[in-house]
């Protein structure tokens, strides 16, 4: 079967890949300067931002402090948090948020005033919400937003294949498939921000939707992006445990209204890891369930919220209530299965303030980007923060550059299959999907082992040789694209975790179970950039 003919170029001023709430924002406010197109996955709802049930952490009544936001995020980040940044992100906080309002996001309020939560973490009271649909309620609102600005298109049901560099090196745009018909064509732009969001697939077990594989890092990576802090992946402490429920999430502001973790026997946990029992940060949590569940074999804990009474919880949690009892759980009577599972990635393509990473012309933001603002260890609440503190800094960086109009002119050469032929054996595709999956979730999980992760970068390097192979062999599918970026970010995971020789935050070996001082530092990867197409 011949190759699918590629579409015809798009040519933009601003291509933006990702329609989180990074995403959005920034192809909102870049639309005062030029032309954009959005680029999506699938709908332009679907993102992490969209399964978000916490909230956006902001410095909004008067019992709480910029200086105490930035104490919570510091520690939270043990040790590796730019503070600069974690003080920028926290100054400019309620101004974003007053702006997500003004764009129609309706938080919870109590009495007419903004409700504020409380997460694991936060010495405060400070997490804005919407009930426990946060994501989805600003994916309503900004993707409304941007849908009515006029200078954006919004293309769905596209995945980006790679990034589009010119003789200098520097970013001018993207190949982009269409799902659909498979055609490759070049998305052109003077300036591209990858929005892409995480990498949760990567994982066996992840809170993320599916179409969290990486994108935008493995994408950034191949061109020679700086990649920073790889290591450092944070496992959600609670996820449904139920085998028909798919990685469903159960919000860190259980906990932070009074949830209790217990053991199948009704024993708490928690205060034999931490005097801050089930507030302490994720990482401790995740790690306390995972050493129980080795202890007692067990296959999960529970999170025990009945002591918050049906009215409470159903006004609260409503859609976690009804999800839950959908599966049969009250959750007004029973303590709640719950398991760690793999949800949201600190490191990513290295950044400055405004966003830039270090290949020209190329920014990235929200989970896709490392900023230094999370460190070792995210903070609840602080990825929807860094999303909008970032996307405004990004367009405010390239109107003060005078972009689009410093671009010289660029023409993308048409996507080449070359010899490449459709594939009739797509288990190559499903066999090498599952395998790298599993292998970082047994070898690269929340406790690591020098033995366990020397192992996996061996296998992974035999089987990125193979994914490779095949990828170039085959006219490529949403799935092979996908696969070949997930092998990608996991070897970087693997490589990140080798190096860095103590415990820190999310980081966590047996071989060196202590923090190092001479360790206190990001680690980034570097690769040479490929020649230009």
């Amino acid at each position: 079967m011949s190759a699918p003919a590629a579409d015809s170029s798009r040519r933009s001023d601003f291509l933006v890949l990702g329609s989180g709430i990074a995403g959005l924002l920034s192809a909102l406010k870049l639309s005062r300067l030029g032309t954009v197109v959005l680029a999506t996955k699938k709908e332009a709802a679907e993102s992490n931002t969209n399964y978000a049930q916490g909230g956006i952490a902001a410095v909004m009544s008067k019992l709480d402090s910029f200086e105490s936001h930035v104490k919570d995020t510091l520690v939270a980040g043990a040790g590796l948090c730019d503070e600069r940044i974690v003080r920028m992100t926290v100054a400019e906080a309620p101004e974003r948020v007053r702006e997500l309002q003004d764009l129609g996001v309706r938080f919870t309020e109590r009495e007419s005033v903004v409700d504020l939560g409380l997460e694991g973490g936060h010495s405060h009271r400070r997490i804005l919400h919407a009930g426990d649909i946060t994501g989805r309620e600003i994916e309503r609102a900004l993707v409304a937003a941007v849908r009515a600005a006029p200078g954006v298109t919004v293309v769905e049901n596209t995945l980006a294949v790679d990034l589009l560099l010119d003789r200098e090196r520097a970013c001018r745009g993207a190949y982009v498939m269409d799902r659909a018909s498979g055609r490759i064509g070049a998305f052109e732009a003077s300036a591209t921000v990858l929005a892409t969001g995480g990498a949760g697939k990567v994982y066996l077990y992840t809170s993320n939707p599916d179409i969290a594989t990486g994108d935008g890092m493995a994408m950034a990576w191949r061109a020679g992006a700086a990649m920073a802090d790889m290591e450092f992946v944070q496992f959600h402490p609670t996820c449904l445990y139920h085998p028909l429920a798919k990685s469903f999430l159960l919000s860190e502001a259980l906990r932070g209204e009074g949830g209790l973790l217990r053991l199948k026997s009704g024993e708490r946990f928690m205060p034999r890891y931490d005097k801050r029992g089930e507030l302490a940060p994720r990482d401790v949590v995740a790690r306390a369930i995972d050493a129980e569940m080795k202890r007692t074999g067990d296959a999960c804990v529970y999170l025990d919220m009945t002591r918050r009474g049906r009215k409470f919880l159903a006004a609260r949690f409503p859609n976690i209530y009804e999800k839950v009892r959908g599966f049969g759980i009250d959750m007004a009577e029973h303590p709640i299965p719950v398991v760690p599972a793999a949800h949201f990635f600190c490191g990513g393509v290295a950044t400055d303030s405004w966003g830039r990473t270090s290949v020209p012309r190329l920014y990235a933001v929200g989970e896709t980007a490392r900023t230094g603002l999370h460190g070792a260890n995210r903070l609840a609440s602080n990825s929807l923060l860094e999303g909008c503190v970032f996307a405004h800094r990004l367009a405010e960086r390239l109107a003060a550059d005078g972009e689009p109009g410093r671009a010289a002119p660029f023409r993308a050469a048409p996507w080449k299959y070359g010899q490449a032929v459709t594939s009739d054996e797509a288990v190559v595709v499903s066999q090498n999907w599952d395998e790298v999956r599993r292998l970082m979730w047994n070898y690269v999980g929340i406790v690591r082992t020098d033995k366990r992760l020397t192992r996996a970068l061996s296998r992974m390097k035999l089987l990125s040789r193979e994914i490779a192979q095949y990828y170039w062999d085959t006219v490529p599918t949403p799935d092979i694209v996908e696969l070949r970026n997930i092998a990608d970010v996991a070897t970087l995971v693997i490589r990140a975790a080798l190096a860095r020789r103590e415990s820190r935050g999310l980081h966590y070996t047996l071989d060196c179970p202590r923090p190092r001082a001479s360790h206190r530092r990001p680690a980034f990867l570097r690769r040479s950039p490929p020649r230009a197409r």
